[in-house]
């Protein structure tokens, strides 16, 4: 465990530039292997991660490989936990009075409930993923709420990180990443409802 603490005590925004830029000559892989880490290893500091990525590979290139790591992440996690769900362990846990009551709602709103808690750059992104695959969320509903809710994450946190200065000397300015978010959750909101009347009348959950 103190391995683990001294490892994360050294993920410095210098350390993670340095970092970067010492691997720079393998192009996209170490800040996409950063990213996706970020699904097997909770502790790491997402938004300090997918800002330096911003920071070091430009604000379009870094979002591009942060989002591709993030997503890619939490759909191993989601595939591992959803093909690894019939094990004795995870039978007995979703037995349970009040993990049954959770799955219940989390598949009756399964795909606001990954989209909209994707959105927030710090949260139990790992247990959302589990949860996921233990309702048995369709594969196909889960991709599009990740794709969609990581990219408003992970886009609004890249606009910061790229220019971290400017916006401690003009504050005022962050109003434009909340404008941004705000309309492209109005957008992705058209986007679920859409999908969410397909998803009614397409096959049954569990399967692709």
């Amino acid at each position: 465990m103190s391995i683990v603490s001294d490892i994360l005590s050294n993920i410095t925004e210098e350390n993670l530039t340095n970092l970067l830029e010492r691997y720079r000559d393998f192009g996209p892989f170490p800040g996409i292997a950063l990213t996706f880490l970020k699904s097997f290893v909770p502790p790491l500091p997402t938004i300090l991660i997918v800002g330096v990525n911003a920071a070091v590979y430009g604000l379009w290139l870094g979002f591009l490989y942060s989002w591709i790591g993030i997503v890619a992440g939490c759909l191993a996690t989601f595939l591992i936990v959803r093909r690894i769900a019939g094990h004795p362990y995870f039978v007995r846990f979703a037995r349970k009075p009040k993990v049954q009551k959770s799955l219940t709602w989390i598949r009756r709103n399964a795909f606001s409930y990954v989209f909209l808690l994707s959105i927030f750059p710090v949260g139990p992104f790992v247990v959302i993923n589990i949860a996921a695959a233990i309702a048995q969320m369709r594969i196909r509903s889960f991709f599009i709420a990740i794709l969609f809710g990581k990219a408003i994450m992970v886009m609004s946190v890249s606009i910061i990180g790229h220019d971290f200065r400017r916006f401690i000397e003009r504050p005022f300015e962050l109003i434009y990443v909340v404008l941004f978010v705000g309309v492209s959750l109005w957008i992705s909101k058209k986007i679920e409802a859409r999908f969410t009347r397909d998803a009614e009348v397409s096959e049954p959950a569990g399967r692709i």
